[in-house]
């Protein structure tokens, strides 16, 4: 999630303070995304120096608002308008380590899998459970109660696929180091 997109699209619907920022984005995004104040400073302070937002002189609370550029406004509009590419399977640890556990002699898969299922159903009863709340919960939870779904099938293929799995070992041939040497030859 880009907390500086976010930021930015709130700052698009009128001038806020550090503190009012991670207010609106914990409301908008239906409480799903804890964000401190620190880094919603932090985020500002990267904003301003890239020339995205701007910062105004104290008010009479002591309130520093920040507004958006017209460089940040069209930056916040690509972002809105650009699709956010799914997670690859490689950075996803789950996939990491079953596929790992498939391959290690002594390590029950199948196991693991079932561990994991209990763990994915239990999730998905209490997201089920969860009263819907706003708007933004409600579109949250829908989203956690599909990716929890499709997990729970993705484990069913999971332990189809580590039937037939046959663990092995490190491979004996230590690799070479440094560069192949190149001939004369070639």
């Amino acid at each position: 999630m880009s907390i500086r997109h976010s930021i930015l699209a709130i700052l698009d619907q009128g001038a806020c303070y550090g503190l009012q920022l991670r207010l609106e984005f914990e409301k908008r995004t239906g409480g799903s995304w804890p964000v401190n104040v620190g880094q919603v400073y932090s985020t500002l302070d990267r904003l301003e120096r890239d020339g995205f937002a701007t910062k105004s002189e104290a008010d009479a609370g002591g309130h520093v608002y920040w507004r958006i550029t017209a460089a940040g406004r069209d930056d916040v509009r690509e972002w809105l308008a650009r699709p956010i590419a799914r997670p690859t399977a490689a950075r996803d640890e789950l996939a990491i380590k079953i596929a790992l556990a498939t391959t290690l002699p002594g390590t029950d898969a199948a196991a693991l899998i079932a561990i994991q299922r209990r763990e994915t159903a239990a999730a998905l009863h209490a997201y089920q459970a969860e009263p819907p709340g706003s708007l933004t919960r409600q579109l949250v939870l829908a989203s956690l109660v599909c990716g929890t779904e499709a997990q729970l099938r993705w484990l069913d293929q999971c332990d189809a696929i580590c039937a037939t799995a046959v663990p092995f070992a490190i491979d004996a041939e230590a690799p070479k180091r440094g560069r192949p040497r190149v001939s004369a030859a070639d």
